[in-house]
C-alpha cells in the first residue's frame, strides 16, 4: 500500500439512533445517517409489511453478515493479510462471491492509498470509505457491495451519493481532485458488475450538496 495520505483516527458513537463520528472536537453525522434521514422509506416499509417484521429482520441480519464477511475477505486481499477460513455458511458464501471483486481489483488497481479510510468534510459530515486507490489509471473512491441479485443502475442512487460524499471529503482534506467513483457489486450467485459514476460526478455532487443543506435545515442542532 502506498502511504500517500494520513487518514485521521476517529471514534463512532450512536446518539439517538444516529451514527456520529468524533473527529478532533467535532461530532459529525455519518454519510449513511444523512442519506437514511433524507431517503424515501416507503418501499422498505411496504416490503416489511409484505413479509413481516420477523422475516425482514432475519433477511437484513443475513445480508449484513454476508456483506461484512465479504468486505473482510477483500480487505485482507488488499492488505496482503491471511484470510483464516471459517466453517459457517456465511463465510463459505463470502469466499465464493468475493473472488470476482478480488480478480477485478488485481487487474485494474494501480496503486492502493487506503482501506477503511476515515474521511470527513469539516463541519458537515464524515464516513468510512471502503477503498481509495488509483483505479483504471485515475484516483478513485471504490465501494464494495453485496446483493441477492445484481441491482439496476437506477436503484442504487444512494450508493453513488455515498461515494461522491467521500470523494468530496477527500478532496477537501487533501486538496486532491478525485472525480472517479466505482461501485463493485457481486450477488449471491457470484455475478459481478462494475458501476462507473465518473461521467455523472458533477450531477451527484450537486445532489449531495442539496441533501446535506436540507438535512441541516431540518436538524437545527448543527
Amino acid at each position: 500500500m502506498t502511504s500517500k495520505f494520513e487518514y485521521p483516527p476517529s471514534r463512532r458513537a450512536m446518539v439517538k439512533g444516529s451514527r456520529l463520528y468524533e473527529i478532533g472536537d467535532e461530532n459529525l453525522p455519518s454519510v449513511t445517517t444523512i442519506l437514511d434521514a433524507m431517503s424515501d422509506k416507503s418501499a422498505i416499509i411496504a416490503w416489511q409489511k409484505r413479509i413481516g417484521m420477523e422475516e425482514a429482520n432475519r433477511q437484513k441480519k443475513e445480508a449484513s453478515g454476508l456483506g461484512t464477511a465479504t468486505h473482510k475477505l477483500v480487505e485482507n486481499y488488499l492488505l496482503k493479510e491471511e484470510s483464516k477460513p471459517k466453517g459457517n455458511l456465511v463465510w463459505q458464501m463470502a469466499e465464493k462471491i468475493s473472488k470476482p471483486i478480488i480478480t477485478n481489483l488485481h487487474v485494474h488497481m494501480d496503486e492502493l492509498w487506503g482501506v477503511e479510510c476515515t474521511l470527513f468534510y469539516p463541519g458537515l459530515y464524515a464516513g468510512t470509505s471502503d477503498c481509495v486507490a488509483v483505479y483504471r489509471g485515475k484516483p478513485a473512491i471504490l465501494d464494495f457491495k453485496t446483493s441477492k441479485k445484481i441491482k439496476k443502475r437506477e436503484w442504487i442512487e444512494n450508493y453513488f451519493l455515498q461515494c461522491t460524499a467521500y470523494a468530496l471529503a477527500h478532496n477537501q482534506m487533501f486538496n486532491t481532485d478525485i472525480k472517479n467513483c466505482y461501485i463493485l457489486m457481486v450477488d449471491r450467485d457470484g455475478n459481478f458488475k462494475e458501476f462507473d459514476l465518473s461521467t455523472d460526478f458533477e450531477l451527484y455532487s450537486n445532489k449531495w450538496s442539496e441533501i446535506v443543506d436540507k438535512y441541516y435545515e431540518l436538524n437545527t442542532n448543527r
